[in-house]
C-alpha cells in the first residue's frame, strides 16, 4: 500500500510536470519562468524544488511526458496482431500525426536539442524512437516482406530519415500539407523495398 504521503507527492510532480508542458509549448523554454510553472500547478516554489533541481531538470521531465505519450502509442501499434507491414505503415502514419501536436513541435523537436545539448537530446531520442525502428524493420524482414539488410545501419538511416520529416513538419507554415507528402513520400520508398 502506498502512503498518502507518497499520492500526494506524485500528484504534485504530475502536476508540475503537466504544467511545464503547457507552459514551454506555448512560450518555450526561454519564455517560461518556474513561478509561471509553480502557479499554474497550483503548488509552492518550494515544492517545485523538491521535486526538481531546476528549471532543465523540469524541461527534462516534460520532454520525457510528451516524448512517453507518443512512444506509448507507436509500441502499441507495432506490437499489436496485424502482420508486420500493416503495423509498420499504421506506424508511420501515428508518428506523422504526432509530428502535428504542437507540444511534440516545440519541446521535443525545436526546444530539446538545445536545452539538452545534441549529444544528450539524441541518447534521448535513441532511447524512444530507435529502438522502435529497429525491432520493426526487424520485424518486416523476418516476416520475408523485405530483404535482409543491415539492421542497425538502416535502422540509423530510417531513423535519420524520420527525424528530418519531424524537422520539416515542425518548422512549416503547413504543417498538415507537409505531413501528408511525407507520409505518401516515405509509403512510396517502402514499397520499392517491399519484396512482391
Amino acid at each position: 500500500m502506498r502512503s498518502r504521503r507518497e499520492d500526494y507527492s506524485e500528484s504534485t510532480r504530475s502536476a508540475l510536470v503537466d504544467s511545464a508542458v503547457k507552459l514551454f509549448t506555448k512560450r518555450g523554454y526561454a519564455g517560461t519562468s518556474l513561478d509561471e510553472i509553480a502557479r499554474r500547478a497550483r503548488v509552492t516554489k518550494g515544492a517545485l524544488y523538491h521535486h526538481f533541481s531546476g528549471k532543465q531538470a523540469l524541461f527534462e521531465a516534460a520532454f520525457d511526458a510528451v516524448e512517453s505519450r507518443v512512444y506509448g502509442r507507436l509500441d502499441k501499434i507495432l506490437r499489436g496482431d496485424e502482420p508486420p507491414w500493416d503495423r509498420a505503415l499504421r506506424g508511420l502514419r501515428e508518428f506523422i500525426s504526432s509530428c502535428l501536436d504542437p507540444a511534440y513541435q516545440r519541446i521535443a523537436v525545436h526546444e530539446a536539442p538545445v536545452v539538452m545539448g545534441w549529444q544528450r537530446w539524441r541518447e534521448a531520442e535513441d532511447r524512444y524512437s530507435f529502438g522502435l525502428i529497429r525491432s520493426s524493420l526487424q520485424d518486416l524482414i523476418d516476416a520475408g516482406e523485405v530483404d535482409s539488410v543491415p539492421v542497425e545501419v538502416t535502422s540509423r538511416l530510417l531513423f535519420g530519415a524520420l527525424s528530418s520529416a519531424a524537422t520539416e513538419i515542425a518548422s512549416s507554415s503547413e504543417p498538415e500539407k507537409v505531413g501528408a507528402q511525407i507520409e505518401e513520400v516515405i509509403v512510396h520508398l517502402l514499397h520499392q523495398v517491399r519484396r512482391r
